[in-house]
């Protein structure tokens, strides 16, 4: 059963889409591997008297003729009904496939033309900010191949040496080592593209690492200003409303329930009296914790700047 299945798989034929370099590789690879190429390459023409052949041209004149319609077959399947009602000789499967040739591939004027656009365009390629390694390789083989494609010549070393002088500048440390630990004249472009790929993950990789910290350090900072408000100025109580002070020891008097600066023990602290009950406008004194008043000075309180007195003592 697998051997029946295997027999009857249907091949699996490239479809025409434009890109005639491309199509034509592939097409021509498929014809090659079902030994159909010699009907291309050679042509098939019908004998103009059959009765003439002997027994054993008759076997080979069938033979040829089956493969240029079974080549002919393939052609039909992979080009649009569109395009095949504009070539108007398809008697043989050479005639179509010179036919695709000359409308898609053009005469050489065509080429030269497509060749001189695709020069302009190589030497323009730059790789983009943000842009991968793969992705700018990609760009650069696509264009080179296209020149090799309309009979340009292109050496490995001047893909090398293009990409290596049009990449951004995060790349330029590893350009410069592979400059002067590489020979330029024997480095592949593969080679190249790994030590790329390889030099763009630790950039990814410290870009990262970076973001990280940022963030760490960011969130520290966040906390910090929670913790303590907008500093000691702002008025009354905005400070640390949300600490639990039922824990905490005064270094002044060593008493629990507040801090150091709350501390009342022999020292001057803030009265209020309040200007007005409809007003929000609140006056203090200073005044000693043991004595009364003395050259008392009332200042306004405006929750601005730190509560003062202006009694030096």
């Amino acid at each position: 059963m697998a051997e029946e299945k295997s027999h009857f798989q249907t091949t699996c034929v490239p479809k025409f889409d434009g890109d005639y370099d491309h199509w034509c590789l592939l097409m021509e690879n498929l014809l090659r591997s079902k030994e159909y190429w010699q009907v291309i390459e050679e042509g098939y023409t019908e004998p103009g008297d059959r009765a003439k052949l002997s027994e054993t041209e008759h076997i080979s004149v069938d033979a040829l003729k089956l493969k240029d319609l079974k080549a002919q077959n393939y052609l039909f399947q992979s080009i649009d009904k569109h395009i095949l009602k504009t070539i108007t000789q398809k008697n043989t499967v050479k005639q179509i496939w010179d036919a695709m040739k000359m409308k898609y591939r053009g005469n050489a004027r065509v080429k030269r033309a497509q060749l001189q656009r695709l020069r302009r365009d190589f030497e323009m390629l730059e790789m983009k900010s943000g842009e991968t390694v793969a992705a700018y390789f990609g760009r650069v083989m696509v264009t080179t191949n296209d020149m090799r494609n309309c009979g340009e010549t292109m050496q490995d070393i001047q893909i090398v040496e293009k990409i290596l002088r049009t990449l951004t500048n995060n790349f330029i440390p590893i350009v410069c080592s592979i400059e002067e630990s590489k020979d330029l004249d024997t480095l592949t472009i593969d080679e190249l593209q790994s030590s790329l790929l390889v030099h763009e993950q630790k950039l990814l990789k410290r870009v990262s690492d970076e973001q990280v910290l940022k963030v760490e350090h960011d969130t520290g900072r966040g906390r910090g200003r929670n913790s303590y408000g907008r500093g000691r100025g702002c008025g009354r109580g905005h400070g640390r409303s949300h600490t639990d002070k039922s824990t905490l020891e005064c270094y002044r008097c060593h008493n629990m329930g507040h801090f150091a600066y709350e501390c009342t023990s022999g020292k001057r602290v803030s009265n209020y009296a309040e200007f007005d009950e409809n007003e929000e406008l609140l006056s203090m004194a200073a005044v000693d914790a043991e004595r009364k008043a003395s050259k008392t000075v009332w200042f306004l309180d405006s929750a601005f700047s730190n509560h003062m007195t202006g009694v030096k003592d």
